[in-house]
């Protein structure tokens, strides 16, 4: 009998990266919001979502078969815990994969931000080389070299943005409540948050989004940043406050900010973020939810996320990343 599974992205994403799933599964594709998809559940036995995308309702696991949900990510805010748990039904995900290109994402945002790259590039398409060259001259810009880098969150991904950074030739320090000593192996060191906010030259979070970390970076946090500071958003929507970050940049209160994820996805139309004007426009860098999207990245993911859905419906073995 064959063994099925459900997956909520397309095949053409496997097929771009050469990693299709093993011949020993059959794999239904389809979208999310296909009308189908509860009916396609009832017979499926595992089902592989992406980590970003709409929360799934929770009757949709009512009256399944499932043996395993697998996330092609890190992320699983998609699915209510209850929902699964409830039904004894496993969530695994794909930890650490993107962490390379959410590290690269990262310094390569800071470099832009902080030498005012992009702001250069659309200057000199308007037609003013040499003024901008000029205060480019008169702003002393700094680039990586001996910048300090403040990291909130010094998980998996958190590391490997310290490493790279430290690679870079930066100085480090870092804020993470919930794992104090995080930073035991590496040579970083652990501050209090104002304390970060207050010196970092750049200021990237990697922190998953609960209660405690909603609205972590508001107003009050944007303004103890020095202004010749940079923000880099690449965690989760939600976390920074994007009416104040806004407004940090329109008023000229901080160098730039670099943000990959937003409070809801799409950013709507209203977005403050997208309502920048003057210079405000060019301090920031919006980009897709695509930090840790790289081929490579993409490859692994995929890959390990087929290894599993296999080993646990084929091989009869327990899920590997079992989250819940």
């Amino acid at each position: 009998m064959p063994i099925e599974v459900l997956c909520l992205r397309p095949e053409a994403d496997f097929i771009r990266v050469g990693a299709l799933p093993p011949p020993s599964l059959t794999v239904r594709y389809c979208a999310p919001i296909d009308v189908e998809v509860p009916s396609y559940l009832k017979s499926a036995q595992g089902l592989v979502i992406p980590a970003v995308g709409p929360k799934l309702p929770a009757a949709l696991f009512e009256g399944t078969a499932l043996k395993l949900v697998q996330v092609t990510g890190a992320g699983v805010d998609r699915v209510e815990p209850d929902a699964l748990k409830r039904r004894n039904i496993p969530l695994a995900n794909v930890p650490g994969g993107s962490n390379s290109a959410i590290a690269e994402y990262v310094m390569t945002s800071a470099s832009l931000l902080l030498r005012r790259l992009a702001f250069a590039d659309a200057e000199i398409k308007a037609g003013r080389y040499t003024e901008w060259r000029a205060r480019m001259l008169a702003a002393n810009l700094g680039g990586l070299e001996d910048a300090l880098i403040g990291i909130v969150g010094l998980g998996v991904i958190g590391l490997a943005v310290a490493r790279l950074a430290q690679r870079s030739g930066c100085r480090v320090v870092y804020c993470d409540p919930t794992s104090p000593n995080a930073a035991a192996a590496l040579p970083a060191q652990a501050v209090s948050l104002d304390e970060l906010l207050s010196s970092a030259d750049v200021v990237t979070l990697h922190v998953p989004l609960l209660p405690s970390t909603t609205g972590l970076i508001g107003a009050r946090e944007l303004a103890r940043m020095k202004p010749s500071a940079v923000l880099v958003q690449a965690s989760r929507g939600g976390v920074v406050d994007e009416a104040a970050l806004a407004a940090a940049l329109q008023e000229g209160r901080l160098a730039g900010a670099a943000v990959d994820v937003y409070a809801s996805e799409p950013p709507a139309a209203d977005n403050p973020l997208l309502g920048l004007t003057g210079e405000a426009r060019n301090r920031i860098l919006l980009t897709p939810h695509i930090g840790g999207v790289t081929r490579q990245a993409s490859t692994y993911l995929f890959r390990t996320a087929w290894q599993n859905v296999e080993r646990v419906l084929v091989d009869g073995e327990p899920p590997l990343y079992r989250v819940y």
